[in-house]
């Protein structure tokens, strides 16, 4: 933690305290500029660095059940020693943590007091347009409907907890809230084999990727189009899909999450939405690539209305046309099949990429890349009459060679032998129910 945060915490308990004096005696206290004091304290860590002096205050509130359980109820105890409730403070108890945790209420107390114009101006900082929601650092938790807006707990997003506590922002792991895993490769584009035409259209994206700021800072194309970029992989298992997606983020520093659409498909109307949304206000602003994996289970074709349920299904694809279009980053979609996806979807995309099965010059490619450095092929192994003999993806000729390898390592050989290599592919084949 970084040294001059023990400075901010003394000046936030000097803050607290004199607004529970002036509040309790009903007597004018000298209030120090303690909003300022806290945001110099505050100037040397990052992570605070880029917010105003109230946004600082909210944050302080927020990070101290993170750095001392029971603070809140440390500093108000000097001014209720009977104890008894304090309604004007706000504040709330976990589930887990059962000390008092702060609330939006609690951050109207501290900067605003009884002033209802400057409790209305604190109420901003939690609104959808504040920098707080729209880059996820901190935000109200949802309450019942009926109760106050601002009786939520305010929570901070682990990211900036992390920025602050540990000095850096670690990646969030897969969970309920984000049902998405991270993508990693030690493969390079000189490990892949694409068709041509699909090769010149991922350097579409890639130009996306290296250029895509340019368009915010034009004074027009910044106005006219939308955020984003959204492309749509389609092809058969095991042609290049998901490791492409992969590459481009390795290409360009980006973290790439394939989102686990069984954790975020509900029976229940609303929970997909809900889940989705989880997931695009985790990403937003982090230039994280999204990959959808078997988009069809999602993106697929609207129904026609006959029931209750087809009409909210049809809401759900709605809301994703939305949600789609207002991602920043790139988001790709994987499917086998173009055509199970909704038409709605298809125009939207900037790039319909095909992934076609290799053909015979790519198959040799693919054999040839995939040969282990350890070993070499008995006299007999010809790859070039395996490439023409046997219509394999190139994750199938890659598994083919992983099997042979395995025989030859428990042979304690230094030799690939073309009958293990023939079971590798029959064994390929049996998977897809092709005759060998």
């Amino acid at each position: 933690m970084h040294p001059s945060l023990y400075t901010a915490i003394q000046h936030l308990t000097a803050f607290i305290q004199a607004r529970l004096a002036t509040y309790l005696s009903q007597e004018a206290v000298m209030m120090g500029d303690y909003p300022a004091q806290i945001t110099m304290a505050n100037a040397e860590i990052p992570a605070f660095s880029s917010f105003g002096e109230k946004e600082q205050v909210v944050l302080l509130l927020a990070l101290m059940p993170h750095l001392h359980p029971g603070y809140f109820e440390g500093v108000i105890q000097q001014y209720l020693p009977q104890g008894g409730d304090f309604p004007a403070f706000g504040g709330v108890k976990g589930t887990n943590h059962r000390a008092m945790q702060p609330t939006g209420e609690t951050a109207q107390f501290l900067l605003a007091g009884k002033d209802l114009a400057e409790r209305i101006q604190v109420q901003e900082l939690f609104s959808a347009d504040h920098i707080f929601y729209q880059q996820d650092i901190c935000w109200l938790e949802t309450v019942k409907e009926g109760e106050p807006f601002m009786s939520g707990r305010i929570v901070l997003s682990s990211e900036w907890l992390d920025k602050v506590l540990l000095g850096r922002e670690t990646l969030p792991r897969f969970s309920a809230d984000f049902p998405a895993r991270r993508l990693e490769t030690q493969m390079t584009w000189e490990d892949v084999v694409l068709h041509p035409i699909t090769k010149e259209q991922i350097q579409d994206i890639s130009i996306w990727l290296k250029h895509h700021e340019l368009f915010s800072k034009d004074n027009n194309l910044g106005r006219k189009v939308k955020p984003g970029y959204r492309a749509l992989f389609y092809g058969p298992p095991g042609t290049g899909k998901t490791l492409t997606a992969n590459l481009l983020g390795q290409q360009f520093g980006k973290e790439v999450y394939c989102i686990d659409l069984s954790q975020v498909i509900s029976k229940y109307i609303g929970e997909t939405e809900k889940n989705l949304e989880k997931i695009f206000n985790r990403a937003e602003h982090k230039n994280w690539i999204l990959f959808f994996d078997e988009a069809d289970a999602l993106f697929g074709k609207r129904t026609s209305v006959q029931s209750s349920h087809d009409r909210y299904a049809n809401q759900e694809v709605s809301y994703l046309l939305q949600r789609v279009e207002a991602f920043s980053g790139l988001l790709i979609l994987a499917s086998n099949f173009k055509n199970n996806l909704d038409d709605a979807f298809l125009r939207r995309f900037h790039a319909i990429i095909h992934f076609p099965m290799p053909n015979a010059e790519e198959r040799l490619m693919i054999w040839e890349k995939s040969m282990p450095a350890s070993l070499h092929r008995n006299g007999n192994l010809d790859l070039r009459s395996l490439a023409e003999r046997f219509e394999l993806s190139g994750a199938s000729i890659l598994n083919i060679m992983h099997y042979a390898s395995l025989r030859a390592f428990a042979r304690n050989d230094q030799q690939l032998h073309l009958s293990e290599v023939m079971e590798g592919v029959r064994k390929e084949l049996m998977k897809e129910e092709k005759s060998f």
